[in-house]
């Protein structure tokens, strides 16, 4: 158990699609953090003007340390970017800024599928490390049950991560409409480069699908596989 050539076999597509991915964001963050938009806004300054536009007069604006570590905290209702956004007024930030501020527009919806992901952070918590561990045990013991079990448990990671691309595109959906009609993005220039990063970043919640996918259908494979042996 300690390698098995055909989790490689399985994780490997996965593997390369994660890494041009990361290649991929990378590639239109540098790019677009080195234009500057015409608006001249930072991050923290288009975040509050989408804010006050918004009505989300609850949630305060933060920097944090680190790079691409922007988020929003529906619990504390804060939205955090990173400096490199905070303090930008790259086409990039912006695209950056908009798109988080995007899922304080959903927590004050009450976006069903937000809800949904919330919702299956307990059970991905505790599946994530009782999944595997059910599973290691039915297949060394031959307790088939056992680890069909840990398939069920183990695939709440893959319902996560399916339920994440849409909480995502919609974000990315509401920063494109958001910035277009407040005129922090001037130009289909800078709408095109606000598409590009959103695109890429979307692309990292499918590459992370695939990959818990491919998890899944290899502990699936050793599963069967040892319940034939059975038979």
């Amino acid at each position: 158990m300690i390698f098995d050539i055909r989790y490689m076999i399985f994780m490997l597509p996965a593997i390369v699609i994660m890494m041009v991915v990361q290649w991929y964001v990378s590639s239109a963050y540098n790019k677009w953090s080195k234009v500057a938009a015409r608006s001249r806004s930072t991050g923290a300054d288009a975040a509050q003007r989408l804010i006050d536009r918004s009505g989300l007069y609850n949630v305060r604006i933060e920097g944090v340390a680190g790079r691409m570590t922007d988020h929003y905290d529906p619990r504390q209702k804060i939205l955090r970017l990173s400096q490199g956004v905070y303090q930008g007024q790259s086409v990039a930030a912006l695209a950056i800024a908009a798109h988080e501020l995007g899922h304080a527009l959903q927590d004050k919806e009450e976006y069903m599928p937000l809800r949904l992901r919330a919702a299956l952070v307990p059970a991905v918590n505790i599946g994530s490390y009782l999944g595997w561990f059910l599973i290691l045990i039915g297949l060394m013991l031959g307790f088939t049950e056992l680890a069909w079990v840990g398939i069920a448990v183990f695939s709440t990671g893959a319902l996560f991560a399916l339920a994440t691309l849409p909480v995502e595109l919609n974000a990315s959906a509401r920063a494109r409409q958001m910035l277009a009609e407040s005129g922090i993005i001037q130009g289909e220039d800078e709408m095109r480069g606000v598409n590009h990063v959103l695109n890429a970043a979307a692309m990292t919640y499918v590459a992370a699908l695939i990959t818990a996918v491919m998890q899944l259908l290899y502990w699936i494979s050793m599963v069967v596989g040892v319940g034939r042996q059975r038979d």
